[in-house]
């Protein structure tokens, strides 16, 4: 059995596009329920967050590097630190705790 790459690529392309033209053209006036307001207005966020968090524990060499750093740089966030000074941090403490597991293995 052969596949149709470009068949493959035609679909993904057509549903792609649909998913970003539909809302466009269905809805026309501006949204005045408070809840999908808001669900709307998170939706960014929380996409940024599904797809950042498990990178922050999984790529470091050690996850527990990794999960300090995502603590270290809540605390720093909480405390207003701005984001460069917080992904410096963040970089900082993997480094550390890495150069202190690989010494004492």
């Amino acid at each position: 059995m052969t596949h149709n790459i470009y068949l493959y690529i035609l679909v993904a392309g057509i549903v792609s596009t649909l998913i970003r033209v539909l809302p466009l053209t269905l809805i026309r006036r501006k949204i005045k329920n408070p809840f999908i307001r808001s669900f709307l207005y998170y939706v960014p966020y929380v996409t940024l967050a599904v797809m950042t968090f498990p990178a922050i524990i999984t790529a470091p060499q050690i996850p527990l590097a990794g999960i300090l750093a995502l603590i270290v740089g809540i605390v720093a966030a909480w405390r207003g630190v701005n984001m460069v000074g917080i992904a410096a941090l963040c970089c900082i403490v993997v480094f550390v705790c890495e150069n202190i597991v690989v010494r004492f293995i």
